[in-house]
């Protein structure tokens, strides 16, 4: 088993991509994809806790997926709710705090209270912090965001903290309008395997592969003795 001496990086967002396409290869309905995938989110999140992790956002409907058949959103949206239902007990048992970003008023109406309560339940927690993505674009966040921030500082604050380590499963490259802003200087991993099989080992290879980049921030990267020292250009 890989041991985890790999660095650590505050913030991880998983583009969660590759759920129909599971399905798909099984000769099953995209549904069961779906459904598969949100064990991989419970599977990712015990993980981070465990690997010290700080912040986990997963996107798990952009705004652009209300262009898929209405039967699929049907059921991406049920499945939100039934995890809103069935696994906030569970995540203030284990320390993790629940955050829904993006539009909430094109949402169906039930589900608004279930998101508060979810949030208000979980504040509390401190081990993770558990961002999901929905009805989320980033280009519209950053308008908005724009209207009033001024400074990095406040987009920082208005947007969330600076993504360290982006992953994206089922070999797709690109970023799909997810945190751009946040994903500035983020380290970046495509993972040729779909999302429903993402699990620990997944997120290990991730990280092992984060550590072994270096960072430079658009700085220059100098050798002095063991350590690494960062001048600007």
């Amino acid at each position: 088993m890989m041991t985890s001496t790999f660095s650590i990086p505050a913030h991880v967002a998983i583009i969660m991509d590759g759920n129909g396409r599971w399905a798909s290869a099984r000769s099953l309905p995209r549904f069961e994809g779906h459904r598969e995938g949100v064990h991989a989110v419970r599977r990712t999140a015990e993980a981070a806790i465990r690997l010290g992790i700080q912040t986990l956002t997963l996107y798990a409907f952009s705004s652009d997926n209300w262009k898929r058949p209405k039967t699929e959103v049907r059921a991406l949206l049920l499945l939100l709710r039934h995890y809103l239902l069935t696994e906030i007990e569970e995540c203030r048992r284990k320390g993790i705090r629940l955050s829904v970003i993006g539009r909430r008023d094109r949402l169906p109406g039930d589900l608004i209270p279930l998101i508060e309560s979810a949030e208000g339940e979980t504040a509390p927690g401190s081990r993770l912090h558990l961002r999901l993505a929905v009805d989320y674009s980033s280009r519209d966040a950053i308008l908005n965001a724009s209207r009033n921030a001024r400074t990095r500082e406040e987009f920082t604050h208005a947007l969330g903290p600076d993504v360290d380590l982006l992953i994206r499963t089922a070999g797709e490259q690109r970023l799909s309008d997810f945190l751009l802003w946040e994903c500035a200087y983020a380290e970046m991993v495509f993972l040729p395997l779909s999302w429903p099989d993402f699990g620990e080992q997944s997120l290990r290879e991730a990280l092992a592969a984060y550590g072994r980049r270096v960072r430079k921030f658009g700085g220059l990267a100098a050798v002095t003795g063991e350590a690494l020292e960062y001048a600007p250009s």
